[in-house]
Protein backbone atom coordinates (compact mmCIF):
# COMPACT_ATOMS: atom_id res chain seq x y z
CA UNK A 1 0.00 0.00 0.00
CA UNK A 2 1.49 3.30 -1.36
CA UNK A 3 1.50 6.98 0.82
CA UNK A 4 -1.45 8.47 0.05
CA UNK A 5 -0.97 12.37 -0.95
CA UNK A 6 -3.47 12.78 1.66
CA UNK A 7 -1.40 11.35 4.10
CA UNK A 8 1.90 13.29 3.21
CA UNK A 9 -0.01 16.54 3.21
CA UNK A 10 -0.83 15.89 6.98
CA UNK A 11 2.55 14.66 7.98
CA UNK A 12 3.75 18.22 6.71
CA UNK A 13 0.93 19.83 8.35
CA UNK A 14 1.93 18.07 11.52
CA UNK A 15 5.40 19.40 11.38
CA UNK A 16 5.02 23.27 10.47
CA UNK A 17 6.94 25.67 11.82
CA UNK A 18 10.42 23.97 11.75
CA UNK A 19 12.12 25.38 8.78
CA UNK A 20 10.78 25.23 4.86
CA UNK A 21 9.05 22.21 4.31
CA UNK A 22 8.67 19.91 0.89
CA UNK A 23 8.18 16.46 -0.40
CA UNK A 24 9.85 14.61 -2.81
CA UNK A 25 8.45 11.28 -4.22
CA UNK A 26 10.55 8.72 -4.41
CA UNK A 27 10.22 5.16 -5.63
CA UNK A 28 6.57 5.36 -4.88
CA UNK A 29 7.33 6.70 -1.70
CA UNK A 30 8.16 9.93 -0.10
CA UNK A 31 10.88 11.90 1.91
CA UNK A 32 10.17 14.98 3.84
CA UNK A 33 12.61 17.70 3.67
CA UNK A 34 13.30 20.52 6.11
CA UNK A 35 15.35 23.03 4.51
CA UNK A 36 16.36 21.18 1.97
CA UNK A 37 17.81 18.39 4.17
CA UNK A 38 15.97 14.77 4.23
CA UNK A 39 14.62 14.28 7.41
CA UNK A 40 11.53 12.03 7.18
CA UNK A 41 11.05 8.90 5.22
CA UNK A 42 6.98 7.74 4.87
CA UNK A 43 6.50 4.22 3.46
CA UNK A 44 2.92 2.87 3.62
CA UNK A 45 1.43 5.71 5.45
CA UNK A 46 3.51 5.52 8.19
CA UNK A 47 6.72 8.18 9.13
CA UNK A 48 9.93 6.66 9.47
CA UNK A 49 12.89 8.80 11.33
CA UNK A 50 16.55 7.18 10.89
CA UNK A 51 18.31 5.54 14.04
CA UNK A 52 20.82 8.41 14.56
CA UNK A 53 22.45 8.21 18.69
CA UNK A 54 21.71 11.63 18.88
CA UNK A 55 17.80 10.35 19.18
CA UNK A 56 18.44 7.57 21.31
CA UNK A 57 17.14 8.84 24.56
CA UNK A 58 14.25 10.28 22.93
CA UNK A 59 13.07 7.53 20.53
CA UNK A 60 13.99 4.49 23.07
CA UNK A 61 10.48 3.57 23.93
CA UNK A 62 8.94 4.17 20.32
CA UNK A 63 7.73 1.06 17.88
CA UNK A 64 10.70 0.54 14.67
CA UNK A 65 10.37 -0.72 11.65
CA UNK A 66 11.90 -1.72 8.57
CA UNK A 67 10.19 0.54 5.68
CA UNK A 68 11.40 -1.30 2.20
CA UNK A 69 12.57 -4.60 1.10
CA UNK A 70 16.40 -4.23 2.51
CA UNK A 71 15.98 -1.28 4.42
CA UNK A 72 17.99 -1.08 8.11
CA UNK A 73 15.29 -0.74 10.76
CA UNK A 74 14.10 3.23 11.18
CA UNK A 75 12.66 4.49 14.04
CA UNK A 76 8.98 4.63 13.90
CA UNK A 77 7.39 8.38 14.27
CA UNK A 78 3.88 8.96 16.06
CA UNK A 79 3.43 12.08 13.38
CA UNK A 80 -0.13 12.70 15.57
CA UNK A 81 1.77 13.60 18.49
CA UNK A 82 2.53 16.90 16.90
CA UNK A 83 4.99 18.28 19.88
CA UNK A 84 7.04 15.56 19.94
CA UNK A 85 7.24 15.19 16.01
CA UNK A 86 8.49 18.86 15.49
CA UNK A 87 10.37 18.62 18.66
CA UNK A 88 12.24 15.43 17.26
CA UNK A 89 12.41 17.12 13.34
CA UNK A 90 13.94 20.00 14.68
CA UNK A 91 16.37 18.31 16.02
CA UNK A 92 17.30 16.16 12.57
CA UNK A 93 17.05 19.47 10.65
CA UNK A 94 20.56 20.52 12.94
CA UNK A 95 22.10 17.02 13.01
CA UNK A 96 21.67 15.99 9.26
CA UNK A 97 23.98 17.53 6.64
CA UNK A 98 22.92 19.16 3.83
CA UNK A 99 22.98 16.67 0.77
CA UNK A 100 26.15 16.96 -1.52
CA UNK A 101 24.81 18.02 -5.08
CA UNK A 102 24.86 15.36 -7.61
CA UNK A 103 26.79 16.18 -10.60
CA UNK A 104 25.01 15.58 -14.09
CA UNK A 105 27.20 12.64 -16.27
CA UNK A 106 28.05 14.13 -19.35
CA UNK A 107 27.45 11.99 -22.62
Amino acid sequence: MATSVEYIEFVCDQIAGTGDIRYKKMFGEYMVYVNDKPVLLVCDNTVYVKKLSELQDKMQDVDVGIPYNGSKEYYILDIENCEFAKEIVSILEEIIPMPKSRKKKRG
